[in-house]
């Protein structure tokens, strides 16, 4: 039978565009026996299609889906085919061009076309990794998507396509940034929005290219975080203003600042970040108070995993020791954690609707465990009404992360030893505590004048 003639719109009728790749049949339809005649005088090489019928089978062309696994016997002899993944028939029905989703039309490119060999050709090329978009923790897609629009409008002043452009423009792009004196952390950031948007490069996401990384290395070399030294809030004001009204009598006072002195009191004294105190708990085997509420020892729940779960300290516990009665300075019992946790667990423990040990104490929400950012707003409230209580405006960015270092830095200006500071914050080496803890509290100066 003859052949109609190549690119005839009747040829294409059955074709639509499908939604997951370029072209696809609406439903299963027969085809009709086409006669593949050899062309010119030539001798077919091993492996041509020959004079062959080719009918029954379904053909699908789709660039993109990858291959099938059930097989289908066809009538001419070839044995098993790939179900709903074509063999090649004629050169001229396969068009290897790569078209849009949801074209509905193919072309028939001019380009020289390959050899095929005998034992067949799957039409569907292998599947092309597509990377995910990578979040940086604490930031969701709407702050991606803000710093990818400011990328955007960069790369339209400079004639770029954003979603497309090489590395080096990448590059540039940081580089400015660096220039305005910009932090590592803050390109890193840029960086992450960037690589959710942009292709593939090298066969592999922009954020772990090797020149990315290597820039964002020495970035980091070149500006260095900056500690602050000063401390941004005096802890002695704080203390002072626990001692008074509101927070005392402590077994009298309101819930809510008898929750407020607790957590403070808690946080200073076990060195520890907000996160860690969340999974400690009133159940017996984590909470065990001494003779005499002489200490107590807080255990985290089973199951939790801190921050760093490479620490050397992940398992350890919690030992707080009671202050003792000096009758020269009777009102230092009253900072006592020992002391406040004891009235904590006791006038919560009949609304109580979690082992957990801090709990909400007010509206809808009392009795239920407390989140890691409300139990951080309890740390920085109380330090605010302490200074208030003294009479002195809080100072502002106040951070319930800083009383790491505040505790830290004042019990070795006090003559604790590096190491159990070291072991009680779960710092593994003490270049953590220099590099970012260690505050100057107090000038050589002082005491040579004093």
């Amino acid at each position: 039978m003859a052949t109609p003639p190549r690119n005839s719109p009747a040829d294409f009728e059955p074709f639509r565009g499908g939604p997951d790749r370029s072209v696809c049949f609406p439903r299963i339809l027969p085809l009709p026996a086409v006669l593949l005649p050899q062309r010119g005088s030539q001798q077919p090489r091993q492996g041509r299609t020959g004079t062959q019928l080719a009918s029954g089978a379904q053909v699908r062309l789709s660039p993109s889906e990858p291959p099938c696994t059930d097989t289908v016997q066809d009538q001419g002899g070839r044995g098993a085919g790939s179900a709903g993944c074509a063999i090649l028939a004629h050169p001229d029905l396969v068009s290897r061009t790569h078209f849009p989703r949801g074209s509905p039309s193919l072309e028939n490119p001019l380009e020289e076309r390959p050899s095929f060999s005998g034992d067949g050709h799957n039409l569907a090329p292998a599947p092309r990794p597509v990377e995910p978009a990578r979040l940086v923790p604490g930031r969701d897609a709407s702050d991606l998507s803000g710093l990818w629009g400011l990328f955007v409008d960069w790369c339209s002043s400079c004639g770029e396509d954003p979603q497309r452009c090489t590395t080096a423009v990448v590059l540039s792009f940081l580089q400015e940034k660096l220039e305005r004196r910009l932090s590592p952390s803050t390109l890193k950031v840029y960086v992450a929005a960037i690589a959710a948007y942009h292709d593939a490069v090298d066969g592999t996401c922009l954020g772990k290219h090797q020149l990315i990384v290597r820039f964002l290395r020495g970035a980091r070399r070149v500006n260095p975080p900056r500690p602050h030294p000063i401390p941004s809030w005096d802890l002695s004001v704080a203390l002072q203003g626990l001692r008074e009204a509101p927070f005392e009598p402590l077994a009298s006072v309101e819930l809510k600042y008898l929750s407020l002195k607790t957590a403070l009191l808690t946080t200073l004294a076990s060195i520890k970040r907000v996160g860690d105190l969340q999974p400690f708990s009133v159940d017996e085997a984590c909470l065990e108070f001494g003779p005499g509420d002489s200490h107590v020892i807080l255990r985290p729940r089973p199951g939790y995993v801190p921050k760093v779960p490479t620490t050397p300290f992940r398992d350890q516990v919690v030992n707080l020791q009671a202050l003792p009665l000096e009758e020269a300075d009777p009102a230092s019992a009253l900072l006592c954690p020992v002391h406040a946790l004891r009235i904590y667990v006791d006038r919560t423990q009949h609304f109580r609707r979690t082992e957990q040990l801090f709990v909400c104490f007010g509206g809808q929400q009392k009795g239920n465990a407390v989140s890691k950012q409300r139990l951080a707003h309890w740390v920085v409230n109380a330090i605010s009404l302490s200074y208030q209580n003294q009479g002195e405006p809080c100072p502002l960015g106040v951070r319930a992360h800083s009383t790491r270092s505040a505790a830290s830095s004042y019990a070795l200006a006090h003559g604790a030893s590096l190491a159990d500071i070291c072991r009680a914050a779960g710092w593994a080496t003490p270049n953590t505590f220099a590099r970012f803890y260690n505050l100057c509290l107090e000038a050589v100066s002082s005491r040579v004048l004093t």
